[in-house]
Order: C-alpha cells, then structure tokens, then sequence
C-alpha cells in the first residue's frame, strides 16, 4: 500500500527547487526510497487557502555528507535518531524502547523538486501545475 508520512522541512534551496528533510537512516521511508527514491508532499496553508502536491526525486545522505547538519541538529531533537529497536519494529509495551541519539542514524532527505500542483481554494478556485522540465512554466488545470 501507499505509505504517507509526516515530515518537517528542514531547509529549502528556491533557486535549485532542493527541499530537505531529516529522518533517521533505519526508518521504513529510508528504504523505501532506496527502492524507489520518488516521494510526494502535500503541504496545506490553512491561511492562503493554498493546497500544495509537491512531486520530488529524493537522494538519501549520510555520514560525513551530513556531519554539519548533524552539528546543528540541537541535543533533544538528537533523540529522534538511533532509538532501539528501529523506527516501526513491534514492540510489547508502548515505552518498550531506547532513545540512544546517533549520529550514523541521521539522514537527510535531499528532494528534487520535479513538479508542483497548486490549487487555491478561495471564492473562485483556481489550480496549475509547474514542471521543472518546462522550466516552471505554468499550465491551468481544471481545480
């Protein structure tokens, strides 16, 4: 089945339509994307009414290709990295793990943008779809 999840922006390259995200290397995501590194977003702005479908090829970085992102990461966000046992394994009781920060567990998401579809639910709603292929050229759709 398609899996959805939920992430939080970490950083954002406008110019090189790069998006990054932080998860931890033995998440499920992770390997997913090793078979198949395409990913979706939906982003809604509840203020700009703006629902936003974000079309993306995800690059998966780790080690010293992350160290100084790691460096940042402050010391309780750190615990999102590395528990035991691994990110979604069973286990018998809901506090039946161990948060152990590590920094061989981060990883960064590197997402290339390749498509994003805009539709603005105001009184008139109004949708378009921009390609990276096209240059960001953007095509109306039917909302």
């Amino acid at each position: 089945m398609p899996q959805a999840r939920t992430v939080v922006l970490r950083g954002a390259d406008p110019d090189e339509a790069v998006l990054e995200v932080h998860t931890d290397l033995l998440s499920a995501k992770v390997g997913d994307l090793r078979v198949n590194p395409m990913a979706a977003l939906h982003v809604w702005d509840a203020g700009a009414h703006l629902q936003t479908r974000i079309e993306a090829r995800a690059t998966i970085l780790t080690g010293a290709a992350v160290a100084q992102d790691w460096a940042r990461v402050p010391d309780p966000s750190r615990q999102s990295y590395g528990s035991q046992p691994p990110p979604g394994t069973p286990i018998d009781d809901a506090l039946a793990c161990a948060k152990r920060p590590d920094a061989a567990c981060f990883a960064v998401l590197r997402l290339t943008v390749l498509a994003i579809d805009a539709v603005h639910l105001g009184p008139q709603h109004r949708r378009a779809r921009y390609t990276r292929e096209t240059g960001w050229r953007g095509q109306w759709l039917a909302p």
